[in-house]
């Protein structure tokens, strides 16, 4: 077990109390908790390169966490109506498609590697920074309702963007 694998584990550990403090309206909580995630993400990140601690479990429990920290908050905030229903179904319809599409290759036994895309790192950004401004604004009573518009429709097109692209990816894949 390498340090960047238990601050990944931690990072995963983490979700169901933001969640927590979401369900329960700790706003600044649930904001500090989102931050100490992201910059966890980044310095285990760091670590497992600069020290050469990449590994294969840490590759995969990485993008776990940061998809069950993602899809946990959009589908929180949608219960507590602070994000519109739609928003949250999109984003986790997004995943679910990709989930399905890696699975039915898997059984077809024809593995596809599913890289980052350009548009999915776009739409991941996009998502944890209304997140962020989200958490953050009920957390400090800030009004950025206008940001949080803009940033909600910037999030469902890419989030559509995305799927499209990676349906276009796996579909091309499958064909061969």
């Amino acid at each position: 077990m390498t340090l960047p694998n238990i601050i990944t584990i931690a990072r995963l550990l983490l979700v169901p109390v933001v969640i927590a403090m979401i369900v329960a309206g700790r706003w600044q909580t649930a904001f500090v908790l989102f931050v100490v995630a992201g910059v966890s993400d980044a310095v285990d990140g760091f670590i497992a390169r600069r020290f050469n601690m990449k590994t294969e479990l840490g590759a995969y429990i990485d993008a776990l966490a940061d998809k069950a920290l993602l899809v946990s908050i959009y589908v929180s905030l949608a219960i507590v109506g602070v994000l519109p229903g739609w928003l949250a179904i999109l984003v986790v319809s997004r995943d679910v498609m990709i989930l399905m599409a890696v699975i039915v290759s898997w059984l077809l036994r024809r593995p596809v590697e599913i890289r980052p895309l350009i548009v999915s790192k776009l739409n991941t950004g996009t998502q944890l920074a209304l997140a962020a401004v989200v958490l953050g604004s009920r957390g400090f009573g800030l009004d950025w309702g206008v940001l949080i518009d803009i940033l909600t429709i910037g999030v469902a097109c890419l989030t559509v963007a995305s799927a499209g692209a990676y349906l276009a990816v796996w579909s091309r894949h499958m064909a061969k």
